[in-house]
This record gives structure tokens, C-alpha cells and sequence, in this order.
């Protein structure tokens, strides 16, 4: 709708983003990026990956696994969480500090 990176745009997605945690609230709105999320092509959300990366479900997956899924979002087309490249286990590792910094996740 607004192509360009404008203030009237970010204004609009600000709205947007505060109307659906207002409605759905921050368990479903990450239940919904989750399932919807490209992590590679042709993979998209957590539980396509976590069979195609890992051969298990989502819910089995480990701490380390799901790190490893999280560092592919900024580019998975250029970054695959497995195998592991020297990138991958760096930020990897980086991903599970910060998991074990702020402790379990409550809604």
C-alpha cells in the first residue's frame, strides 16, 4: 500500500501492529509470523523446517535446533542452519546466550 519508507507509512504500520496486539494479543500474533515465516525456499514456518532441517516436530525440537532456526530469518536464502557454517554456530551460540539471559517466555 505505501511502498516507500516514509514517516506516513511507519505511522500506519505502528497503527496496524497495535490494532492486532489489541485483538490477538502476543501469543497469537507469534503463533501466526511462526507458522507463516519462509525459512528457506519453498520452507515456510517453524514446523516445515524443523522436519526438513531436523526430520522432527516442531514441539521436539532442542534449544540449540531452535536457535539455529532463528539465526536463518534474516536471509534464508543465503543462511541454512544446517549444516553448520562457522557464521551459524557463531551467532548460534550468540542466540542461545541471549535465550538463557531472558529465561522462559510467559504470556
Amino acid at each position: 500500500m505505501f511502498p516507500s519508507q516514509t514517516y506516513i507509512r511507519k505511522a500506519y504500520e505502528l497503527y496496524i501492529a497495535l490494532l492486532l496486539e489489541v485483538i490477538w494479543g502476543k501469543q497469537r500474533i507469534m503463533e501466526v509470523y511462526l507458522n507463516v515465516i519462509e525459512f528457506g525456499p519453498g520452507v515456510y514456518g517453524v514446523e516445515a523446517a524443523s522436519q526438513r532441517f531436523f526430520g522432527v516436530s516442531s514441539n521436539r525440537l532442542t534449544q540449540m535446533q531452535a536457535a539455529q532456526l532463528a539465526v536463518v530469518l534474516p536471509n534464508p536464502y543465503r543462511i541454512q542452519p544446517t549444516p553448520m557454517s562457522d557464521y551459524v554456530k557463531k551467532r548460534t551460540r550468540w542466540v542461545m546466550r541471549q535465550m538463557n539471559n531472558l529465561g522462559p517466555i510467559t504470556f
